[in-house]
């Protein structure tokens, strides 16, 4: 589902809550499904999570978990220092700032040696049931997988089994958006409200903001009445205009473009305007958009519970008393547009480059895409569909269940993907993002990925999470290398 992400906004970045929020002001903590921003941010989405390893009674956290801001988190521009894989000192720099040369860390014994010992670690201290890693370079590749697949009987883990992939899902919908723009059907500052009636504010939220996640929408996954009903039935199935009512009974967070909110809500609406303007239904649109031209012959977007064989079986924590279920064959269709898909490494590794490059796209859609905002995540922005991390190109993923990381780094020409069977944090940090942060530390140390881990008592960021961040702060051009 989709992962949590809070940005700046012209004075601090919040995530959007029952009511406009004050400076300061005590922020209401409804439940939340997570979607992963993990996807960057996915803590209001599609995935979150709380300090202690466990969400409260009732919690399911529906944003990026990877990208929860702490309480004390800075904002800070890409880094000029980094250095990145081996780069060529003559090369192009890269959003970092670093030089984008070619040349990558050789996987030597001894460097896949050490990614074994990193990415166990890991496994075993967050009690992750399974993983499956993959960090492609010019000069070789790492592809394992870790652990088991299934707790009950024990099936070890392979690396080619499907996954849900949560707020992966995200740039999957905004490609597709970014596709009819190409082919003039849309304008990205077209406002909302010209092709769906009823929006708040809906007259001056543009496509742009609601894909970069400064349209002031508060989320649907944080709607209690919205969570009460997905845990009291996760086979339920949810239509996206189920979904958008319970984000419009609450009165948007600030106006449009003010600050940086994490909402799952603004991907639904950008799915119904693909919709409308494909004149077809989602998933057949991306297939034909965006799956089919990227050559991804594993990834689909299902609108039930169906789950392409072979896949693992997924665990999570976000149920209505905290125990940990299985949660496999719950209806993603909460998600849809925000995180319903479902995909595998060999895919995820031709979408990393894919979407950091923009093979889909032309060189100017592409160059707004990559003009990323301020977050409050220390070395992290986010652009149309996308962030930056450290270096690193992508998005993160959650669900019930699954996390993921799909990123790319330029300079070293680069992917990583990590997929894995469980959303279930270990101090407060979602495990795709300890898997990443292990993983990077070895083969790229100087573009080190990470994202802070949430705050205690839940998946959002707390109120003294403000961090003063100036709109006005612009980040390096980005190379699409």
């Amino acid at each position: 589902m989709p992962n949590r992400v809070t940005t700046a906004r012209a004075t601090t970045p919040q995530s959007p809550g029952a009511t406009p929020r004050r400076p300061g002001a005590a922020r209401p903590a409804p439940a939340a499904v997570a979607l992963a921003l993990a996807g960057l941010l996915a803590s209001a989405g599609c995935s979150g999570g709380s300090s202690t390893g466990s969400p409260a009674a009732g919690a399911v956290t529906a944003v990026p978990a990877a990208l929860s801001p702490s309480a004390s988190a800075s904002v800070s521009g890409p880094s000029a220092s980094a250095t990145l894989l081996s780069p060529s000192p003559t090369t192009p720099t890269s959003p970092s700032g670093a030089s984008a040369g070619p040349t990558a860390l050789p996987l030597t014994p001894d460097v896949t040696a050490r990614l074994d010992t990193a990415v166990q670690r890991v496994l075993t201290e967050a009690s992750v049931p399974g993983v499956i890693v993959n960090l492609s370079t010019p000069q070789g590749e790492y592809l394992k997988a870790f652990g088991v697949s299934d707790k009950v009987s024990g099936t070890a883990m392979v690396t080619g089994l499907n996954m849900r992939i949560g707020s992966e899902t995200k740039t999957f919908t905004v490609t597709g958006l970014l596709r009819l723009v190409d082919q003039g059907k849309a304008g990205l500052d077209d406002p909302i409200g010209k092709y769906i009636a009823g929006v708040p504010n809906g007259d001056t939220i543009t496509l742009r903001q609601l894909s970069d996640m400064r349209s002031g929408l508060f989320s649907y996954t944080q709607d209690e009445d919205f969570v009460t009903a997905l845990q009291a039935d996760p086979q339920r199935s949810f239509t996206p205009d189920q979904l958008l009512a319970y984000a419009f009974k609450h009165p948007v967070n600030f106006a449009p473009g003010a600050e940086f909110d994490y909402s799952n809500t603004n991907t639904v609406l950008i799915g119904k305007v693909i919709e409308k303007l494909g004149g077809q239904p989602l998933g057949d649109f991306l297939k034909k958009e965006v799956f089919d031209p990227a050559d991804l012959g594993r990834t689909v977007f299902p609108t039930t519970n169906a789950f392409p064989q072979p896949h693992s079986r997924g665990y999570t924590n976000q149920t209505a008393d905290g125990t940990i279920a299985d949660a496999t064959d719950w209806n993603p269709s909460w998600g849809w547009a925000a995180g319903a898909m479902i995909s595998d490494q060999a895919d995820m590794k031709k979408w990393a480059k894919v979407l950091a490059t923009g093979t889909l796209l032309s060189a100017p859609t592409q160059a707004q895409r990559l003009q990323p905002q301020p977050s409050a995540v220390p070395d992290t922005w986010y652009g149309l569909g996308v962030f930056y991390n450290h270096g690193w190109i992508g998005h993160n993923g959650s669900l019930p269940g699954y996390q993921t990381v799909v990123v790319y780094l330029p300079s070293a020409q680069a992917s990583l993907v990590v997929l894995l069977n469980t959303d279930i944090t270990y101090k407060g940090s979602a495990p795709s993002t300890l898997f990443a942060k292990a993983i990077t530390e070895v083969v790229s140390p100087g573009n080190v990925y990470d994202l802070p881990a949430a705050p205690a008592g839940g998946d959002e960021p707390s109120a003294t999470a403000d961090a003063s961040v100036s709109t006005s702060v612009t980040p390096p051009v980005p190379s699409t290398a």
